[in-house]
């Protein structure tokens, strides 16, 4: 959640009138929002009639790492990931759930017909994709969602992860090939806009190149060697020429020009390596993924238990 105060409420009295043989609970992780998110949700987790768990992060550590906090305090044999807008209609999360224990998949994914979100939004998460069918070992075409149901074996492999910059489904395709998705209805968002800007898609999308593929080092060492490859069969043209005594005046142009192609070749594959040791340094030095102030829970009876101590301050 992220300023949900208005929209949190109506969401969780859906969940809570779900039937689910066996029982279900509600975790909710509030991701740093400047609103009365955590009020609403204490108010919430106290009337509630079935347990929920509400997660208070100490800043906002953005969508992968506060699902990956919410896994953690999850208790369930499944676990289905709703955003806080109320696009996701928890019927359907009972359908993801449903599939899962019909097939035996490890994740199910919600795949939509019709988005109802933004033209930017929807552009960003088609890029997605087609990057991910690029860097990721998944089926190609095969759409990725954050609505999305996991068991719990999954969940627990996925959350020993304690990198800064996890990429969930990037984590989910290095522990299972048993994924499937099903057609699920999207609504409109009840209120306000969607968070997610042209900074965050790009943190997203280099998460899913730098962290989980080593395509990029390997187009950079392509891209040299394809550029070294160049060069020399223009050395070797350039000296035939010179031999025959042919040819255009070889002048500063030529030489800024083949200058320029050269360092800029340098520059990227530096960058490239850059990026690599910079977050390997941060991984090494112990960066948090996510820094937990509060875990309050609930039976269900309106009896709550607050635990201040479990900061699950996961490095």
């Amino acid at each position: 959640m992220y300023n949900a105060a208005a929209t949190i409420g109506a969401l969780v009295h859906e969940i809570e009138q779900l039937h689910v043989d066996g029982g279900h609970e509600i975790v909710l992780v509030n991701d740093g929002g400047m609103d009365d998110t955590l009020a609403v949700c204490r108010q919430l987790a106290r009337t509630a009639r079935i347990p929920v768990t509400v997660v208070d992060h100490a800043r906002n550590f953005g969508e992968h790492n506060a699902v990956l906090t919410g896994w953690r305090h999850a208790r369930g044999a499944h676990i289905v990931n709703l955003d806080d807008d109320g696009q996701n209609p928890p019927r359907e999360a009972l359908r993801l759930w449903q599939h899962a224990k019909a097939t035996g998949a490890d994740v199910v994914f919600g795949h939509y017909e019709t988005k109802q979100h933004s033209v930017f939004r929807n552009f960003g998460s088609w890029l997605t994709n087609r990057v991910t069918d690029w860097a990721l070992d998944k089926p190609p075409g095969f759409y990725l969602s954050s609505f999305r149901c996991v068991n719990a074996f999954i969940a627990q492999q996925v959350v020993a992860y304690a990198g800064p910059y996890p990429y969930i489904d990037g984590l989910l395709l290095q522990v299972t090939q048993r994924i499937e998705s099903i057609v699920v209805a999207h609504e409109p968002r009840r209120l306000g806009a969607s968070g997610y800007t042209l900074r965050r898609l790009l943190r997203l999308w280099l998460s899913a190149w730098l962290n989980f593929s080593l395509l990029p080092l390997r187009l950079a060492t392509f891209a040299g060697l394809a550029t070294a490859g160049l060069g020399l069969v223009a050395f070797v043209v350039v000296l035939w020429l010179w031999f025959v005594n042919r040819g255009p005046a070889y002048g500063f142009g030529w030489l800024m020009s083949a200058f320029l192609v050269f360092s800029g070749t340098q520059l990227v594959m530096l960058g490239l390596i850059g990026e690599y040791l910079g977050r390997m340094f941060l991984t090494v030095n112990q960066r948090p993924q996510a820094v937990v102030r509060e875990v309050l829970r609930t039976t269900g009876h309106g009896q709550t238990r607050t635990n201040t101590d479990d900061t699950d301050e996961h490095r």
